[in-house]
Parts: structure tokens; sequence; C-alpha cells
């Protein structure tokens, strides 16, 4: 029935029994006649047949539907079940949060590379938006970042940890607050570290996400961006985690918060459906083991 589905697939695809014919390397009568079979198997009637032309029924629809997602679970485990056999000729390619720290990140790759020692790990660093289009493209196999877009169901979404967003700015400019909320931060400079100054996805992600009024500066590092909050000229938005960056005797951090409500960033691993496999999985769950 396998090939059946896959026959299938390619007619509905191709609008043609003779270019599906073609594709599959078999000829016009054969897959006609393995069509018929299938229906005559699941006991529906997939295409309504006029002459020399067809119409895809509401069966043959949902069964082209789920019969495509069923292949691509079959490539998947035959490229795992490969992975497994042949680790000789795969590399892993994974890329972190740059902002986050390399702390777990660095105990998940010595991890795997104990266990599966004759597996290349090529590591990239970046900031969300960089990581994730190198994901897309494929260049990545997996990604450890923050989520700032809707879940994809194209992509594998493993949650690994979350952290309270805070607000770093110099101890006169906190003084007597236990939290920050988003509406006071208007009148003040909000800060970006990063070395592209063409890059707009992050302010972007704080206007829209996070409700972010202020004016933004980007600084290219964390000890400028130090600097100009040591001097009353700007904050940093910061999570729990990430507050210990900044020397905590001249740099504080408070709870942002909208209307007494915290906001929660949250961190994944990613990966593409289509571009996982056996050591993909071994490297997400060895990940998310630093955050039990």
């Amino acid at each position: 029935m396998f090939s059946q589905i896959k026959y299938f697939i390619a007619v509905v695809e191709q609008h043609s029994f003779t270019l599906a014919a073609e594709e599959c390397h078999i000829s016009q009568s054969a897959i006609s006649q393995q069509i018929k079979e299938l229906e005559a198997t699941l006991g529906v009637a997939l295409l309504d047949r006029h002459g020399r032309t067809f119409t895809v029924t509401a069966a043959g629809q949902y069964f082209y539907r789920h019969g495509k997602d069923l292949l691509d679970s079959v490539d998947f485990l035959i490229k795992g079940t490969q992975q497994i056999n042949e680790p000789d000729q795969y590399q892993l390619n994974v890329g972190y949060l740059r902002d986050f720290g390399t702390g777990e990140f660095l105990q998940a790759v010595a991890d795997f590379s104990s266990q599966y020692p004759q597996i290349k790990i090529n590591i990239t660093s970046g900031n969300h938006e960089s990581l994730y289009r190198l994901m897309q493209a494929q260049k990545l196999d997996l990604i450890f970042s923050d989520q700032r877009r809707a879940l994809s169901d194209r992509v594998i979404n493993h949650f690994l940890t979350a952290s309270p967003l805070m607000v770093a700015a110099s101890v006169n400019q906190l003084k007597d607050r236990q939290k920050v909320d988003v509406d006071d931060l208007k009148d003040l400079t909000c800060l970006i570290i990063q070395s592209d100054s063409e890059d707009t996805s992050t302010i972007e992600y704080y206007q829209g996400a996070l409700g972010i009024s202020s004016d933004f500066q980007i600084v290219g590092t964390k000890e400028a961006a130090e600097m100009l909050m040591a001097t009353n000229q700007g904050y940093v938005i910061v999570n729990e985690r990430t507050q210990d960056q900044f020397n905590s005797a001249v740099i504080q951090a408070r709870p942002l918060v909208h209307h007494q409500e915290k906001f929660l960033q949250k961190y994944f691993a990613y990966w593409d459906k289509d571009n996982g496999g056996y050591f993909v999985e071994a490297f997400a769950k060895l990940l998310a083991n630093q955050f039990k």
C-alpha cells in the first residue's frame, strides 16, 4: 500500500496520470491500476473519473493530506535509521542564542561529544532572527533560542525553560522601585546590544510583543551599554537569568510588568520537521536535561 499511496499523491499533485507515471517511472496503465486497487482496498472512491480527466473526491482530499504526512514520516524514519548506521558520514550543525550564555548549551555539546565521538559538531551563535533564518535554510539542524513568533507546526518546538523579563538600569534610576511598568519607560531610551545596526527585529519585537514605546539606541557591546546605563542614559531589557551580565554595584534589575502582569521569556530547542533525525533528537534530549 505504501507504493500505492505514493502513486496517488503523484497523480493528485501532477493533475495527470501521464505525468505522474513519468515521475514514478512506471507506465500509465500500471499507475491507473494501482490506484484502482487502492480504492478497492479502502472501499471508497478517491477520484471521480470523467473520461481523460478526473476530480479528487472529498475522501481523496482527506487521504491526500494525511497520506502526504505519512510519507514525510516514513522519509524521516528512513533518514534517522540511516544516520545511526553511518555516523561517520554525519555532521550536526547547531546554534545557540548569544545573549543567553553558554553554560547549559556547552554542557550539552560536551555530553553529546562524549556519547557520539564520531559525530562532528559545528556550532554557531547569533540572535533570534539570524538563527531562525539559518534553520529555515537548513544550514542549522537545531537552534536554542527564545520565542518571538507564534509556534509553527512545520517546526519542532521543544520547550526548555522560561524566565521573567526585567529592566536593567542604573541604581539611581531604579531607586525605590520594586518593579517597572512598560508605561514608565516611554521617556527613557531602550538600549539594544547588537553589532548589526541594520537589524530591526529586536526593536520590532519589543514594540509589538512588549508594547515598549521608548526611543531606541543600538550599541555594539555590553560594555558600551553599561556605560550609558551608569550615566542614566538608558536601560536594557534582560531577564532573571541574564541580569547578572552587568556590574550589580552600578546596574540593577527590576521585573518588567504591564498593569501588574509580568512578561515571561520562553526558550525552546527548534528544528525543522523535514531536517531532523536521530542525532538531532539526541542532542535536543541532552540539552533539555540541562534545565531539569
